[in-house]
């Protein structure tokens, strides 16, 4: 007999332009989506981890469908059909089977035209039989059970379905030249860069596969799967002991998970890391970052403007009697920036300062040792470059105001802010009235031969930095650095190939030395 028709509200996801022709599809049961301690309760909900894996696999490039069987209770499956629509995914409702036929029409044609996936925490052997002999394969998770025929992938939690996905993808298409990446960062990070479409489940433009490190399971074995590291370590830092000169790893703790990862390369230096930690640290500590800075300082010539770092200074306290004298040697003059010696990775690593006085230093709340810097009236203006592989981007951003429209506001008080949430930007008149004044351009050639000369010294494939036009002299000042930021100014049609460029030419470029 015929299979049944599928019904109205079944929808069809439409996975995005893949990297080859086949596009691969995944339903997930809805077994394996609800949570079994409530079944029966007034309100479904989803099992732990449910809503993380939604949410990945909605930026997967992956055509993702949710099923349940037609005689669910209309309360689960109007809250499957909410789960499939918040997430863009297709739904699914099977009717009754009709003979011999578990499948209907919709995923009896996806197996003609796509290589799919069907994920289930319930053991039904006789769907299982059809769907291999379509060609679907099956993966059964947290069956206590387990089922005994030899075609169906089991795994034991929720956590471990995506690196088991990815890798009977990349099984799937056979081909060398399809890498796996797994990537650490923290939650929203994640979330920023994956709905830019960074972190595709189904291989990118260039062959790459992206699966989350979870630190929730076995390091190691995930760890075998992968080809690459892409980490951010500085989210899974626990604390940096200021008073330690920071010299990868001394005076930095990191989570169990991190310090796993760094156990392995330490284990396996050989293997691809983006990037490796020795080159990261530096960018830890502003005292480094300002030495980095320095050396750039040659590359100013006749006719072009000064590239430089600012003028500074690290002090371990503020009432020496000794500070008015030190910041004299230091060439530096009244208003200063000050900052945390340490650059990021604690919470209190953008709690800064302007301080217009040497009375003010009093009572500053400002992390100690800190990095008093000169604060340079630039117009507004700052310029955020990222260099992304051998690309280099730049965006323009409003920034603070002048030094003299700031002390008018102040109060005779030193002005605090994080420069990550309180930045005191300027207002539109400021703006209208620096642009009256602004005679100082970018020029972009000494900054991008800068670009080239960092990326070459710090041996890192993505970072960022800013810089600022001063006012009056026109110097380039560089004012900040750091290790793969969001770059999200740049559009994302120009971002996503250059970043998944750089992260294979990057593996490229090790497996080179290794072999060399």
């Amino acid at each position: 007999s015929p299979a049944p028709t599928p019904k109205a509200e079944q929808r069809d996801p439409n996975p995005a332009a893949m990297a080859t022709e086949r596009p691969v599809r995944l339903v997930l049961d809805a077994s394996l989506l609800l949570d079994p301690v409530g079944a029966g309760a007034p309100v479904p909900t989803l099992r732990p981890g449910a809503e993380a894996l939604l949410r990945r696999l909605r930026h997967s490039n992956l055509g993702v469908a949710i099923c349940h069987p037609e005689e669910m209770p209309t309360t689960v499956s109007g809250f499957l059909e909410m789960a499939a629509d918040l997430n863009s995914f297709g739904y699914i409702s099977l009717p009754a089977p009709t003979g011999n036929h578990l499948l209907n029409e919709l995923m009896l044609e996806w197996s003609r035209t796509s290589s799919c996936f069907y994920a289930t925490s319930t053991v039904d052997e006789d769907l299982f039989s059809e769907l291999q002999s379509h060609n679907w394969k099956v993966i059964a998770v947290d069956n206590e059970c387990g089922t005994k025929d030899s075609g169906v992938v089991n795994i034991g939690k929720l956590q471990e379905l995506l690196i088991t996905l990815a890798t009977l993808i990349k099984k799937e298409i056979a081909s060398s030249s399809i890498l796996m990446v797994g990537y650490a960062m923290k939650p929203s990070r994640e979330e920023d860069f994956a709905k830019r479409g960074a972190f595709p489940l189904y291989p990118s433009q260039n062959g790459l596969i992206f699966v989350p490190l979870s630190f929730e399971l076995h390091l190691a074995s995930q760890l075998q799967e992968v080809d690459i590291i892409l980490h951010k370590m500085t989210d899974e830092i626990i604390s940096i002991d200021p008073n330690c000169s920071i010299s990868f790893p001394r005076g930095i703790s990191f989570s169990a998970g991190m310090s796993e990862v760094i156990r392995f390369m330490e284990e396996y230096p050989d293997f691809c890391i983006i990037d490796p930690f020795k080159n990261i640290s530096p960018l830890l500590d502003r005292l480094q970052i300002q030495e980095i800075l320095v050396r750039l300082q040659e590359l100013g010539s006749e006719g072009r403007p000064k590239l430089r770092a600012p003028h500074s200074l690290k002090v371990i306290n503020f009432s020496g009697s000794e500070l008015q004298k030190q910041l004299a040697e230091a060439n530096l003059s009244f208003p200063l920036i000050v900052k945390p010696q340490v650059a990021c990775g604690v919470a209190d690593a953008h709690n800064m300062a302007l301080v217009f006085q040497i009375e003010e230093f009093s009572n500053l709340s400002v992390p100690l040792p800190a990095i008093l810097q000169e604060y340079i009236d630039h117009g507004s203006k700052i310029y955020k470059f990222y260099v992304i592989g051998d690309k280099v981007f730049h965006a323009v951003k409003t920034s603070m105001p002048n030094a003299n429209l700031l002390k008018s506001s102040s109060g005779d008080e030193p002005l605090t802010f994080n420069s990550l949430k309180t930045l005191p930007v300027a207002t539109k008149e400021q703006l209208l009235l620096n642009r009256a004044q602004d005679n100082k351009s970018l020029n972009i050639g000494v900054v991008e031969e800068a670009a080239k000369l960092l990326k070459e010294s710090l041996g890192l494939t993505i970072f960022g930095f800013d810089v600022v036009v001063q006012e009056g002299s026109g110097d380039h000042v560089i004012v900040d650095l750091n290790y793969l930021p969001s770059f999200k100014e740049v559009p994302d049609s120009e971002a996503m190939p250059a970043f998944w460029d750089a992260i294979r030419q990057s593996y490229e470029s090790k497996k080179g030395k290794v072999q060399t």
